[in-house]
């Protein structure tokens, strides 16, 4: 609504402001934005300023920037991105015009009925609950200056997600709340409620909340669907409205929030504003390293210097986050502050996933109120609630994005107006130079990319099925709305028959396997036919549910996050139950892979359901325990530190070492960090040459002679990033397989992998690269893939998800490790069948999604064109780049014992070597 302006706004503004004590010198505090303030009506106005007038001087105004450029734009009813970080007033610029239209409506108008006319959707139901507590609060206090005035006004909001209760439920659909928050996963099973869809056809706005995190996976892309219901269900077309932390493509993101329509065979989204405030607030981050030699440093002295530094920051300040990259590294840092320095249960506290809800609940109370010194977490905090008294984000480790970095350091500082404080501390050589390219890309306001998944169908099986459950309901009207959302806006015609096969269980031999047809498919029947239905013009092919139990099976299926379980692992001799794994991390392990469990070393042979077979070892281990449990490294970050190793080479070769440290100062680090990377390079230079580095116009592999493993070691210093590597890594195994004739072992890691084979097999890997045809590549990745743990893990969660298997039927659930028996016995019968829909979802997902098969063939395809250089180089024992390739047994809080000692090892021989080979080294930066 806009309510009639002031002649002069600015002047009612500070009028407004001065009889609530707020007197602000015009010529020292600026109000720039009194026009758009102007808009909202009197008692909106009044509130807002008793609760903000105290921050003009700050934000120039009323509204904080992202205000200023949300709430006139969604007043008007324009579909708006809002792109800001972490306490900047994004949920606030989201509510305020809407709030105001509402109490506008419900003062002057017939009142807003007994329907829901604002969705909020959060992914995460601790976010859905505060922003229902903050909401309170401005609805409350508006309410009562309506009520003084002699306008009494209602405005209901209330919260729904899988822990509301039935009665609750039922309350909601008697007295039905205008603002309802809630998640994806609600928001499509409310489509589908008989009473309650009704409800929805009154929407006129739609705010998704940290749209970010939902758009780069299947819950987006559920819930781009479920928009794109909504608005072919509503009587308007509703405003939406995505608030977003610091996130690119801005384009990208707002085309997913709006979707779009299809004009003259094209895909055209609909019009949307970005406001992009993503810098607005100052960032005061440092990295930090307790030595400049990681290597010759005890690990004991390490420790004690991180831990003594780590409490110094805390006291220091009044709430500190700690961020780590694994549970186990929250856990522990928590132990040892508790050990070292006087933190107890009364002023400490940990908080992850694997925590009770309970205990998790007690930690964000106290985080909320200020009474926790500290608290440590792994990803848990990243998002959520509001924590007014953080004035400190310590990051443990590299958060392995530069939008992670930010999300996470935006947590400290909530107040527009106060800086933002993190410190990161880097206790590996790798995460060195990792996190000095991240805080320096973060510093030039460079951020990762977000990869939106396409043309999944196990989602468009979940949502043509709810379609159809509401219906029948034309093929065409279907079509529309799936190719309307983002995600879908290139699923063709072929892509929907193949869809509707499975759909329809035409495929001979399904139904034998209790997989039954979940829609109809025909014409509609002439007037007086068995089939005909008086909506829709006879002919008209629709689409309709089958089965009685439909309705229900939709409701207690339906969502995209996956089930786990975990796994007993035996030994192969004997039987003996050895320790149990997560069944994540066997998508990280192939056969002869060497893993650690309980303390001692086992061979992994293989896997039949939810038992692990494993022979003891003494040979070093190949997959780090961490490994599934740590977020991966962006693709982006990867090639920015690719470009960076370039223009330190060029440093160190014209000018030398000292020249790399001055360079290296203009870096937001430490002296420590500056010299712990200069000194790794200059060694890896003086010991391998200037090619024994990669950069984004070369490919660095060394070879290596493992005689006590007889094994022939590639190392290959890809930093493009750990689902690059598992892609390039499976691409290259399985042609040095062909070639060789030998069984080829890969460990992989963010900043490259390994391969090793027999010492008696031998390729020329830069050959082999640069006869990969780009186009070949997806072939030869799904054909590496067959037969695999991974396959046969994601076929499980697609099937589920595609309502092939039941998780739920009939009063029964049924466990994820049935699951997976089920999946495996239905794989050969899909692996049979001609594009089978979940088998093909089940490829693209693991390609696309999980080994970044594009940024593979873009590799290949610069290799092949000479744009990328390949040098392949024997080494008698790895440089010092490759010392984390060797042993892939980095800890997550400080170095493992066993792991010091082989890294000692490696840099003696290497720092031997140079010494012999001092005289007359020169630096060649080659490509």
């Amino acid at each position: 609504m806009t309510a009639e302006a002031p002649t002069d706004a600015e002047t009612a503004v500070r009028e407004l402001l001065s009889g609530r004590g707020f007197d602000y010198d015009p010529e020292t505090v600026a109000i720039d934005d009194a026009e758009a303030f102007a808009r909202l009506a009197p008692p909106v106005r009044e509130w807002w300023v008793e609760e903000f007038g105290a921050f003009v001087p700050e934000n120039g105004g009323l509204f904080t920037p992202p205000q200023k450029g949300a709430v006139p734009r969604i007043d008007d009813g324009t579909n708006t991105l809002v792109c800001a970080p972490t306490g900047s007033g994004k949920t606030q610029a989201s509510f305020c015009a809407i709030i105001d239209d509402l109490f506008e409506r419900a003062r002057t108008g017939d009142g807003l009925g007994n329907s829901v006319h604002c969705l909020y959707i959060s992914p995460l139901k601790s976010l859905a609950n505060d922003i229902h507590r903050n909401l309170a609060e401005p609805l409350e206090g508006i309410t009562k200056k309506l009520e003084a005035r002699g306008e009494p006004v209602e405005i209901r909001h209330a919260i729904r997600h899988g822990d509301t209760s039935d009665s609750d439920r039922q309350r909601m659909l008697e007295t039905t709340p205008h603002i309802l928050n809630t998640t994806p996963e609600t928001v499509a099973i409310l489509l589908n409620s008989p009473k309650f869809k009704k409800k929805l056809e009154t929407v006129e706005y739609v705010i998704v909340d940290e749209i970010h995190s939902l758009a780069e996976n299947k819950r987006g892309t559920h819930l781009a669907v479920s928009l794109e219901r909504l608005e072919a269900m509503c009587e308007t077309s509703p405003t939406r409205i995505g608030c977003s932390a610091t996130v690119e493509p801005l384009e990208t993101v707002g085309e997913f929030l709006v979707g779009g329509r299809y004009e003259d065979g094209e895909w055209t989204p609909r019009d949307y504003d970005i406001v992009d405030a993503r810098f607005v607030r100052e960032f005061d981050i440092e990295l930090a390293c307790p030595t400049d030699d990681l290597i010759n440093t005890p690990r004991e002295v390490v420790t004690d210097r991180f831990y003594d530094r780590l409490t110094e920051l805390v006291d220091d300040h009044t709430n500190t986050l700690v961020f780590t990259n694994t549970r186990s590294g929250a856990e522990r840092v928590l132990h040892n502050l508790r050990e070292r320095a006087d933190f107890d249960e009364s002023d400490s506290g940990c908080h992850h996933g694997s925590l009770s809800k309970g205990r998790r609940k007690e930690i964000e109370e106290g985080l909320k109120t200020g009474d926790l010194d500290v608290v440590t977490t792994s990803t848990s905090l990243e998002l959520g609630i509001d924590m007014p008294y953080i004035d400190l984000v310590v990051q443990v480790g590299s958060p392995k994005s530069v939008a992670a970095l930010l999300q996470r350091v935006g947590r400290a500082g909530h107040q527009l107006g106060e800086t933002v404080k993190g410190r990161v501390v880097a206790l590996d050589r790798d995460e060195l130079v990792e996190c000095a390219v991240m805080l320096k890309k973060a510093e030039e306001g460079f951020v990762d990319r977000v990869f939106v998944p396409e043309n999944a169908d196990d989602v468009a099986t979940q949502q043509v099925y709810g379609m159809a459950i509401n219906g029948p309901r034309p093929e065409a009207e279907i079509r529309e709305i799936l190719r309307s959302a983002y995600p879908y806006r290139a699923y063709d015609d072929d892509d929907l028959e193949r869809l509707f096969r499975y759909l329809t269980a035409d495929y001979e031999g399904m139904e034998d396997r209790n997989v039954y047809a979940k829609v109809w498919r025909d014409r509609n029947d002439p007037p007086g036919g068995e089939y005909h239905y008086d909506d829709f013009e006879p002919g008209t092919p629709l689409v309709g549910k089958r089965g009685r139990m439909a309705r229900v099976i939709y409701m207690t299926n339906i969502g995209t996050i996956p089930d786990s379980f975990t796994c007993d692992v035996f030994t192969r001799s004997g039987d003996e139950w050895v320790g149990q794994l997560d069944e994540e991390y066997l998508d990280t392990l192939e056969g002869g892979d060497v893993f650690v469990l309980g303390g001692s070393r086992y061979e992994y042979r293989y896997r039949r359901g939810s038992k692990v077979y494993v022979d003891p070892t003494s040979a070093r281990p190949t997959v780090p325990s961490w490994f599934s449990e740590r977020l991966p490294l962006s693709y982006d970050l990867g090639r920015e530190i690719l470009a960076f190793q370039r223009r330190l080479l060029d440093r160190l070769d014209s000018g030398g070492p000292s020249a790399v440290r001055r360079w290296l100062r203009e870096f937001p680090m430490d002296e420590n960090t500056v010299r712990a990377v200069t000194r790794m390079f200059d060694a890896q230079v003086r010991y391998g040459g200037a090619r024994s580095v990669s950069t984004d116009r070369r490919l660095a592999v060394e070879v290596e002679l493992d005689h006590d493993q007889y094994q022939r070691n590639y190392y290959v210093h890809a930093n493009y990033g750990r689902r690059f590597n598992d892609g390039l890594s499976r691409l290259l195994a399985y042609r040095c397989a062909q070639e060789a004739n030998t069984n080829v072992t890969v460990a992989v890691a963010d900043h490259g992998f390994t391969l090793s084979m027999p010492m008696n097999r031998k390729v020329d890997l830069e050959s082999l690269l640069a006869d990969v045809d780009p186009t070949a590549v997806r072939a030869d990745l799904r054909a590496a893939l067959d037969g695999t743990d991974l396959l046969k893990r994601y076929f499980r969660i697609n099937a589920t998800r595609a309502l092939m298997i039941l998780k739920r039927y009939k009063g029964h659930e049924k466990s994820a490790s049935q699951q997976q028996v089920s999946s495996e016995m239905l794989l050969g019968f899909a692996e049979e069948k001609e594009e089978f829909a979940v088998l093909e979802e089940t490829y693209r997902e693991i390609l696309e999604d999980k080994l970044n098969v594009e940024a593979v063939e873009t590799f290949v395809a610069g290799v092949r064109a000479g744009d990328i250089d390949v040098h392949l180089q024997e080494v008698d024992s790895p440089t010092p780049r490759a010392f984390g390739l060797a042993t892939l047994m980095a800890s997550d809080v400080v170095l493992a014992e066993d792991e010091s000692a082989v890294l000692q090892e490696f840099h003696d021989r290497v720092m031997a070597e140079i010494d012999d080979d001092a005289d007359g080294v020169t630096v060649d930066t080659g490509g």
